[in-house]
């Protein structure tokens, strides 16, 4: 089955600003692709933009999509590791837009096989329930975001962090105080911390109950990891620090970490988030599935992705929870309070209203 051509598109998702550590979003920098085949079989995927964690833009990524394209006409569409070498070779890193052709051909093999993604994957169906994460406000801000959250029925709450510790410690306080000790609570530093910064901060949230903290260092500092896992009374994870699996295998072998964050557009989709959870577990670490500012239909993937890796334990899949706008979706996951449930249709089974699409640029070959 070779790919014949391709529809890629600007995909932007209006949202309300979005506050992390490194930077404020507006809207989430996405890119849409549809990949037809001479066997009547089209494959969609997603990727977005998180330009201060990896460095790409939905303007980088929509150029160097026509050149994956190009790269990629006429080609195997089933055969997803020589796809995907032949990307890796062409360009180092761009694992954002890699991604969105990764889940195309993904989709298109499930399709293939007529299985649902999760079931082409060697999953089957299971209860997940996500999070739902507090972008960086006022402490008190943040506090009467979660008592809202806490009233939707929401369970675990993520909490933005990475600023001036002393405020850190107060949103955290506020928040415990605000909600009681039974609703979980995790950090996320996003590597606003520095090495002092962590040490203090996680001793003293450590007091309230905190299931784990993600990236509390920039990446550059990853040589102090092992260190501050020895120190801290709170559970780090991998985020930032690991994008491929080589990077896992050199987080695990310096006993860096508790667990890994997988992102599909921190890595390039599932076929290297698959080698990350593969390494993670051959170690006996467990693994959290996570999301930048996608859509519902690279949402669904991840969910596909979860329900396919018991290894994953921990679930960060809120993105369509934190203000999108809008939503031009049709089919896919679907939120049941903070659980997420999908139908049984062949391959990731969710697509894009073209009357959306159409509103924005496009380029096809």
């Amino acid at each position: 089955m070779k790919l014949t051509s391709f529809e890629i598109y600007k995909y932007p998702i209006p949202i309300e600003p979005f506050v992390i550590a490194t930077g404020t979003m507006y809207f989430s920098q996405n890119i849409f692709i549809r990949i037809h085949t001479d066997e009547g079989i089209s494959g969609v995927g997603e990727c977005s933009a998180f330009p201060m964690i990896v460095g790409e833009t939905q303007a980088t990524c929509f150029e160097m999509a026509k050149d994956f394209a190009q790269i990629w006409k006429d080609k195997e569409a089933l055969d997803i590791q020589a796809r995907m070498d032949e990307l890796h070779l062409y360009a180092a890193g761009n694992y954002t837009i890699k991604s969105a052709f990764d889940l195309a051909l993904y989709d298109i093999a499930a399709k293939h096989a007529n299985l649902p993604l999760y079931k082409f994957l060697g999953g089957e169906k299971r209860s997940i329930e996500t999070d739902l994460t507090i972008g960086i406000d006022t402490p008190e801000g943040m506090a009467q975001t979660a008592i809202k959250y806490k009233e939707q029925g929401v369970r675990i709450i993520k909490i933005k962090l990475g600023k001036k510790i002393k405020d850190d410690i107060a949103r955290v306080r506020l928040i415990r105080e605000a909600v009681g000790n039974e609703l979980v609570l995790r950090l996320d530093a996003n590597q606003g911390w520095s090495f002092e910064d962590a040490k203090i901060a996680l001793e003293e949230m450590a007091a309230y109950n905190i299931e784990f903290c993600e990236q509390p260092m920039r990446k550059h500092f990853d040589y102090l990891l092992p260190e501050l896992k020895a120190l801290s009374p709170i559970k780090l994870t991998a985020d930032e620090s690991v994008f491929t699996h080589y990077d896992a295998a050199r987080i695990i072998k310096s006993n860096a970490t508790d667990y890994i964050n997988i992102k599909f557009a921190k890595s390039g989709g599932i076929h290297e988030a698959t080698l990350i959870n593969k390494v993670a577990a051959e170690n006996n670490m467990q693994c959290m599935i996570g999301s930048m500012l996608e859509s519902r239909l690279a949402l669904t993937a991840n969910l596909h992705f979860a329900m396919a890796n018991t290894n994953i334990r921990f679930y960060d899949l809120d993105t369509c929870l934190l203000g999108q706008l809008a939503d031009p979706v049709l089919g896919g996951v679907r939120y049941e309070q903070m659980h997420l449930a999908v139908d049984d249709a062949p391959g990731i089974g969710a697509d894009v209203d073209q009357a959306y699409l159409d509103k924005h640029e496009c380029f096809k070959i």
